[in-house]
Formats: structure tokens, sequence, C-alpha cells
């Protein structure tokens, strides 16, 4: 009883009463004309066998037929039009299909269109062509691909993945690289996704300050289920504004991504982030960072090799050399973790620590007293100028006092009896020079923390001591300071440690919570 408008290929036909086009349905006319099958976008399918198929599994359908349905039958339909073939007759007499039923077999092909139009089922809605998916393959193996894809992207953050930790002098970055992109992937990325990759994995150095340690990456990591490298950059936290400009220049909030990031600085900068680049960061406690990131570090190993290593025989300097170390059983351990200041961490397990004290005098105080003492700029002239000084041009010794050693109380005469004691002397200071003031002001600040460190794992009861943060970064000197005096004012008992990536843990970590966050958070 419904009126029929047909056209071929999406013309339409020349029925006098054309209804709108939301009642329009596009089928193939192998579908009609075999039987084919029609599926329902939401709901069940129609079967009447045939080579037939919707039409949104063709990318170009060849032929289509368009019909038009009237929900409402004319008031007087001729007679002609109200006769029906046997097979349709036998279709409408079958009951209406209940929800969550199986379909009922199909009618005959010549009169399948009929047996829809009259048989009580609903009319189905618009079947339309899906748009291709990029790549290769037939377009059931696309619609599978896009609905994995969908299905991961849901579980795991967007691209790209960041962890950020913004320390009193230094900013640590850790920027995953995947390598395992596909194709269909490819041509979905956006093009400021695809610059910001090209950007940091192409350079080492980024302006005047910014470092890529690329000795420090890691390869072929498996992270959230997806294959990469781990990049590790670095900072002076003095340019963080220019940083955060840069982020508003690269339009960096048009990606949707969550900016982790842990240390002072998260908190300090957490205002210029939102205004000046329209970013929201999700601030992380660092000390939680700390032994997460370390832990997952220390895990997957440096590209083969352990990540922990010490110092064996460090009371001989000859035959003072490094040696790997297994921490699969880390607990409990003292972590000292040396940046601008220090903090002292007696852990547990991976959830259970507490902060046993800390201190003031850590990296940053090395490096402002030797820009006072010696007029030099960076942390790594400061560490320059020490490796060519003596610290005993300045350092006043056990045997300056006692002519020797200290026996009574096993004290050497080359022990530090006052730091900075030669200094109380005009002729001293006239002697000295540059080299020596940073050499001396770095074996203070390192035995001032060695002596606190030792002390914390006495009343512990801890005889690991591992040492990390960014004051030991290319600083051979002071890990070997530190490891002589575990050593030997211990008698042995304990053993300091040392991690490759030392100042990077932080950051890691706070990379580790963005991949918690699933892509609707």
């Amino acid at each position: 009883g419904s009126r029929v408008a047909w056209g071929v290929n999406g013309r339409p036909g020349t029925s006098s009463e054309r209804p709108g086009p939301s009642q329009s349905r596009c089928v193939p006319l192998a579908s009609l004309r075999g039987g084919g099958r029609i599926r329902k976008e939401m709901g069940g399918e129609w079967n009447g066998g045939g080579e037939g198929a919707c039409c949104c599994q063709h990318q170009a359908p060849p032929l289509t037929l368009q019909v038009t349905l009237n929900p409402a039958p004319p008031p007087n339909p001729p007679a002609a039009r109200r006769q029906r073939s046997e097979a349709a007759t036998a279709m409408e007499e079958r009951p209406r299909a209940q929800p969550g039923a199986q379909p009922a077999a199909a009618a005959p092909s010549g009169s399948l269109l009929n047996g829809l139009l009259h048989n009580g089922f609903h009319t189905p809605p618009l079947l339309r062509q899906e748009p291709p998916v990029p790549g290769h393959g037939s377009p059931a193996k696309k619609c599978r691909l896009r609905r994995r894809l969908d299905s991961g992207r849901r579980n795991r953050p967007p691209f790209p993945w960041f962890g950020m930790d913004i320390g009193g002098t230094l900013v640590k970055l850790v920027y995953f690289e995947p390598k395992d992109i596909t194709a269909e992937e490819e041509q979905e990325e956006v093009e400021n996704l695809k610059s910001i990759r090209k950007y940091l994995t192409s350079n080492t150095a980024y302006g005047k300050t910014g470092i890529r340690d690329v000795h420090l990456e890691l390869k072929n990591l498996t992270m959230c289920g997806r294959k990469g490298n781990l990049h590790f950059i670095r900072f002076p936290t003095s340019a963080m504004h220019r940083f955060i400009q840069m982020g508003s220049e690269k339009n960096f909030s048009s990606l949707h991504t969550t900016l982790c990031a842990t240390g002072g600085g998260a908190y300090k900068f957490e205002e210029d982030f939102r205004t000046i680049a329209d970013l929201q960061l999700h601030k992380l406690d660092e000390l939680d960072c700390l032994i997460q990131g370390l832990l997952y570090v220390d895990s997957v190993g440096y590209n083969g090799q352990p990540e922990c290593y010490y110092f064996e025989n460090p009371t001989d300097p000859e035959q003072c050399q490094k040696k790997p170390y297994c921490l699969d059983n880390p607990y409990p351990m003292l972590l000292v973790n040396i940046g601008s200041g220090v903090s002292i961490l007696a852990v547990y397990s991976k959830d259970n620590y507490k902060r046993v004290t800390g201190t003031s005098l850590g990296g940053g105080t090395f490096l402002g007293l030797c820009c006072l003492l010696t007029g030099c700029e960076t942390f790594e002239e400061a560490l320059e100028m020490a490796a060519k000084g003596d610290s005993t041009n300045v350092d006043k010794l056990v045997k300056d006092i006692y002519g020797g050693d200290y026996e009574r109380f096993g004290l050497q005469g080359s022990a530090v009896a006052s730091s900075f004691g030669h200094m109380m002397s005009k002729e001293k200071r006239d002697s000295i020079s540059k080299e020596d003031l940073a050499r001396a002001t770095l074996v203070t600040i390192t035995n001032n923390i060695g002596s606190i460190a030792r002390m914390c794992a006495l009343n512990e009861n801890i005889d690991r001591v591992v040492f990390v943060g960014n004051f030991l970064r290319i600083n051979m000197i002071s890990m070997k300071v530190l490891a002589y005096a575990m050593d030997y004012w211990s008698k042995g008992q304990l053993k300091a440690l040392f991690l490759e990536h030392e100042g990077y843990f932080g950051a890691v970590g706070a990379l580790l919570e963005l991949l918690k966050m699933p892509e609707n958070q």
C-alpha cells in the first residue's frame, strides 16, 4: 500500500508523490535481485540468500536502488496494487518478530521488497555507505581494525606521552616515542603531533640550555601495550617560562593531552601553564613518583645492562672500579635523593616508605657557592673546575692538627677536620686557585650528605644506601667520595649504590601515572 519511487545510483525516479528525505532507503540492487542480506545499523538482519551485501561494506556500490516509503497508504488504493503474490502473503501472515528473537527466513527474492513493506516490520533505518577507513584490506577488516583501535584508545591516554619533574634547579622531562605506529594511525595523526615527535627525537639540543641525554635513551620498551623508545630531556628551571611559551606557540593544548608533573615547580608554574599555554597540570607527589620511577627503570634495565651499580674497593683509588649490582630485592633501602636540597627516605616496600630527614645543603648549595667563589656559570663548568683542583689546599685535615693520624679514635691524617679551615689564613687564601675552591666546595657538600646518610642508615638498621639525583650527573668525584665514606666509616657494613638515570626517576614516575589514565580522563 506504500508508494515507491525509484532511481538508479541515487538519481530520483519519476514518482508524482515523493516523500521526505528521512524516508529514503538505499540498498544494492544485487541485494534485492538476489534476495541478499540487508543489515540494520542497530538491531537484527533480514536474510534472503544470494550474494548481495549491505552498502556499508562497499566503498563504491556499482548500482543502487533508492526506495522511498510512505508510511500512510493512500485512501483508495487500486485493486491491482492490493494484489500480492503468494509468497508475499505468506510472509505477511507470519507473527511479528519479538525483540531479541532470531529473524525469520526471508521471502523469495521476487517478493522481498513487498514483504518488507507489508509484513509488520518497522522500516529499517537509513542504510548508508560508511566512510572508507585508511589503509589496505577488505572493508570488513578495516571495520574490525577500527573497533580494535577504538577499544585500545579507551584504555590508555592519547599521544603524546610525557612525564615532568620540575625541580628547583632543573626540569626533567621524559618522552615516550612510539615505534609501532600503524598506517591507519599515521593517517589519522594530526600534523601538530607529528611535528612535536620529530622536533624532540631529531634534536639533541633545544635552544641554548635544553639537552637530550642520548646515552640514557631506553630502546624497545613496551609501555601500556605500545612499543617505543623513552627519551630523557633536561633544561634549567630558569627557562621554564620559555618552555611554557613554546607550548602555547605550538598549540599544544589542541592535542587534548594531560601533562603529569611532579616536583615543586608543578605547583609554582601551574597558573602559568593554565593562563599562557591553556594547559592543565595533573600534579603528583614527588616522592611517590621517585620511588615508582626508580623501581620501574631498574626492572626494565638499561638496554640489556643493569641499571644499578656500586664501586668495588672504594678505599683504594687504584683498585676502585664500577661493578653492576642486582636490585631485584631492594627492600629495605635508604634512598638519598640529592637535588637542589636533599631528602632521605627509608623504603620498606613499593607503597611503604617514610621520609627520615633531609638537609638544605645539596646540589643547589654546591653550584651557588661555586658561582660566588669562582665565577662559573653552570654545573658542568663547576665540575670541570673541581676536577682540576685540590681540596686539601682549602680544607684543614687531621694531620694539619695532629701531625698525623688520630689513632685513638681511628681518624686517618687525610680525613677532613675542618672544611675551608685553611681560609682563615691570608697566606693560604693568596695561594689557592679557583679550581681548589670548586673542589673543596664539592667535597664539603658531599661529605656532609654522606655523614647524614650513614647516621640514618644505622638508625634505621638498613645496610643498602641508594644515591640518586642530578647532583650525581657526570659527577664521578662525589660518587667515589660517597662510596668511600659509606665503606670506611661503617667498616664495610654499608654499601653505597648508584643508578644510571640518576635524576630522571621522578619524571618517569609521573609518566607511569599518566599511563594509568584512560583516554576520556
